[in-house]
């Protein structure tokens, strides 16, 4: 192996195993702070779960409701190859003239 190759799985490992020898802090509370009771599962989830999906559900609701109270329905009828900004119809796209032997552009040689 090259050193560098040699220097860079070095680096590699000794980054990859820094988190692995770190150890959690040893601090005592600090005096004159009261012990907080301990919080349970229930309360953990309520917190962590629950209030997310809370929000969750009004935003979703904020969006929704306008449109449902104005009868907007939530699915589009809107045909399925609708293709907004694409290229407009052959039609439009065709000559308003012959084109001649010099192009397209009226170019004149």
């Amino acid at each position: 192996m090259s050193p560098s190759l040699t220097r860079r799985c070095a680096v590699l490992l000794a980054a990859s195993a820094l988190p692995l020898l770190a150890t959690p802090a040893s601090a005592d509370v600090p005096e004159g702070w009261s012990e907080p009771p301990p919080v349970s599962l229930l309360e953990m989830l309520v917190l962590i779960a629950g209030i997310p999906l809370v929000l969750i559900v009004l935003i979703v609701l904020a969006v929704l409701l306008p449109g449902l109270a104005r009868g907007e329905k939530l699915r589009s009828t809107a045909a399925k190859d609708e293709w907004f900004g694409g290229p407009r119809p052959s039609r439009e796209l065709e000559p308003s003239r012959p084109v001649g032997p010099t192009g397209g552009a009226s170019g004149r040689w």
